[in-house]
């Protein structure tokens, strides 16, 4: 019995109060000691073109999502997020307009894809700005997501060739070639755009919040497919990425 009491004494201490919670930027809603507000470009850029992102519910799960990069990144309205696995005209009315425009294109391999710097530049040739459609989630998600609205079938796709390393060097991705949203967006815009300088700018935040963490103890990290080559991966990996990297010709590095 006096166990219980003393117990019970215990517990009528615990504040009935929640606990502090550390500050919270206003803007990135990250704590203000790892906040990378200090790395947007200001004022946020005003391209022609615009920018839909297609969120994957569980994407809004992850603490160091680059979404959110992309759109503080941008004047509002530059950057548009509609988050769903499905996107139903009941539900959706303003994002399926804007898949019907003639000039919306979408950034994803599929078959049909074509490389993205082969469309006419905004301004070239009477070409009126795009609305460039990103699907943000791990490659599964985007491909179910891509697969579960026949829309996104419709609408021209594009892709990226010849990309760079990936510069997101605190998190590793799963293939050589891969790159977050922010850069995704960032490259394909400077491209659409023929503005070259607009990459480095909304990148910004994306090498803010990389060089605080390795200067606190952070490391780089190389992709899964680097590592498994080279029979240095700590963990196992899952059978889809290692299907993937089973098509790939040993000489992409």
């Amino acid at each position: 019995m006096e166990d219980v009491n003393c117990i019970w004494q215990e517990l009528s201490n615990i504040s009935a109060d929640p606990p502090e919670m550390r500050n919270k930027c206003s803007q990135c809603k990250r704590p203000v000691a790892v906040c990378w507000c200090p790395g947007l470009p200001l004022p946020p850029l005003n391209p022609s073109s615009r920018i839909i992102i297609l969120q994957h519910p569980a994407e809004v799960k992850r603490c160091l999502r680059t979404a959110p990069m992309l759109t503080l990144s941008l004047e509002s309205g530059k950057c548009l997020t509609f988050r769903g696995k499905k996107f139903p005209q009941s539900k959706f009315s303003e994002l399926i307009e804007i898949l019907n425009d003639p000039n919306t294109i979408l950034l994803y391999p599929s078959v049909d894809a074509v490389p993205l710097d082969e469309l006419t530049m905004v301004g070239s040739n009477g070409q009126k700005p795009y609305n460039l459609v990103l699907l943000d989630g791990t490659w599964p998600q985007a491909k179910a997501m891509y697969t579960s609205n026949p829309l996104l079938g419709k609408i021209r796709s594009c892709k990226l060739i010849n990309v760079p390393a990936s510069e997101y060097v605190i998190r590793t991705q799963p293939t050589e070639g891969c790159l977050s949203t922010l850069e995704s967006g960032a490259i394909a815009l400077s491209i659409l755009e023929g503005k070259p300088w607009l990459k480095d700018a909304m990148l910004g935040p994306l090498h803010y919040l990389c060089r605080f963490q390795l200067e606190n103890g952070a490391v780089t990290h190389q992709s899964k497919e680097f590592l498994i080559k080279r029979n240095t991966c700590p963990k196992l990996i899952g059978r889809r990425l290692a299907k993937q990297l089973r098509i790939l010709p040993d000489s992409s590095f």
